[in-house]
């Protein structure tokens, strides 16, 4: 299967089958006579509030990326779970990553996976803040692989794709929280995460009013700002149940978002 043909052809995959870190280099050899495209999870370990885990944003790409996968038969690479956080500093846990090092990063991945012929990056992000940088390391990369004269310079495209942005999500959100969705700690992200992981149930209850969302102007004044770390959400409306219905639609608009980027004429 080339970008040019129909990647359904390949049926509903096992995330086994999907995983680059769990396939040999002679099978990803193989796997690039049919397909030229992969998938790299991208999220952030940052806070999510007094109640939401940690690494929200990376357990989410992660599980969508997996899904869309799963559907497709296109690898998945490792998460990136560092992201760009800097914001997020003000609150203990959060690990950040700073625009140049997270921008550096996705550029020499972007360029391992190029060099081996991979013609279509479809990056699946989990935070809003990576958004422009990984868009600035897109275009970093396309100059480095064309000075490089790599074989699949002319072709190669890469895309950022946010699971929580896709229509059909911030549709449901809307539905389901309407104001309360809020900025940060949304949830829809929260419920994913209970979808996932069982025992963050324990940490869901009711919390004060928050702030609504505002300028952000680094760490201290995100703090003072928002004291609890959230941005006008209210996660205690979330569910398991409301997360398994997100994880379908996300993985079905990117599933066909994927499929039109690899077949793609340019």
């Amino acid at each position: 299967m080339t970008q040019t043909e129909d990647i359904t052809a390949t049926g509903a995959a096992g995330t086994e089958a999907i995983r680059l870190q769990l396939r040999s280099w002679p099978e990803v050899e193989a796997y690039l006579e049919r397909c030229r495209g992969v998938i790299v999870p991208l999220g952030s370990t940052e806070q999510h509030g007094p109640s939401g885990a940690i690494g929200t944003d990376a357990l989410t790409a992660e599980a969508v990326a997996l899904e869309v996968g799963r559907r497709t038969g296109v690898l998945v690479t490792p998460t990136q779970a560092f992201g760009m956080a800097e914001h997020h500093l003000g609150f203990a846990g959060t690990v950040s990553l700073q625009p140049s090092t997270l921008m550096a990063v996705l550029h020499d991945v972007v360029l391992s996976l190029a060099r081996h012929g991979f013609e279509r990056i479809y990056v699946i992000n989990g935070h809003g803040g990576n958004i422009a940088t990984g868009k600035a390391a897109f275009a970093q990369a396309y100059t480095t692989a064309s000075a490089r004269g790599l074989a699949v310079a002319p072709r190669l495209r890469c895309k950022l794709a946010n699971w929580f942005m896709a229509p059909p999500v911030m549709q449901k959100a809307r539905e389901l929280y309407g104001d309360r969705e809020g900025h940060h700690a949304t949830p829809s992200e929260i419920a994913l995460t209970l979808h996932l992981e069982p025992s963050l149930i324990d940490k869901q209850r009711p919390l004060p009013e928050p702030p609504p969302a505002g300028p952000i102007h680094g760490p201290e004044d995100f703090r003072r700002r928002h004291p609890d770390g959230r941005m006008g959400s209210d996660p205690y409306l979330a569910s398991a149940e409301h997360g398994h219905t997100f994880l379908e639609l996300a993985a079905s608009a990117l599933a066909a978002d994927l499929q039109a980027f690899l077949t793609a004429a340019d």
